[in-house]
């Protein structure tokens, strides 16, 4: 089974969905932020630097945010970064892919079962299709395309 690691948690995730990353093999680093992406010097990705943070004192809406912890700095070995920082579908998606099918938000349309989208040879998944979403949402989306593709490229049946 993979091995992910997951360095930052933006938000409190339900009991389920915790318990579920786990079977992933999820390693949740708590109050850890990426600070720096390490390479071997040939390009390739080796490791994220990170520090470890601490509540700060509560602001002046009471909500207390994270500082880091001054010599808490340490090296997570990776060699896959997933930066998903996007809150809404990327309009240059509808414009340069004649034949593929959006919803009036812009999101891409594909079939839950198989991530096939209304264009030949063409699969999607995760929060480009469903909207924000969890990654375990994201990941059995993965899943799904992955054995659709494999399927596709083998038989050619679309």
């Amino acid at each position: 089974m993979p091995h992910f690691d997951c360095p930052v948690v933006p938000r409190a995730a339900p009991l389920g969905e915790v318990h579920h990353a786990r079977q992933e093999g999820i390693d949740f680093q708590m109050l850890t932020a990426p600070v720096e992406f390490l390479s071997d010097g040939k390009g390739w990705l080796t490791a994220a630097r990170c520090v470890r943070m601490e509540l700060g004192e509560p602001d002046a809406s009471g909500r207390r945010r994270p500082v880091p912890i001054q010599g808490s700095e340490f090296d997570l070995p990776l060699s896959v970064a997933i930066i998903a920082i996007g809150t809404s579908a990327n309009p240059i998606v509808q414009s340069t892919t004649p034949g593929l099918g959006t919803n009036k938000r812009g999101y891409i349309q594909a079939s839950e079962e198989t991530q096939r989208t209304t264009r030949k040879g063409v699969f999607a998944g995760g929060d480009i299709v469903t909207g924000s979403a969890t990654v375990i949402l994201a990941m059995g989306a993965g899943r799904r395309a992955a054995n659709s593709i494999h399927e596709y490229l083998t038989t050619g049946d679309w």
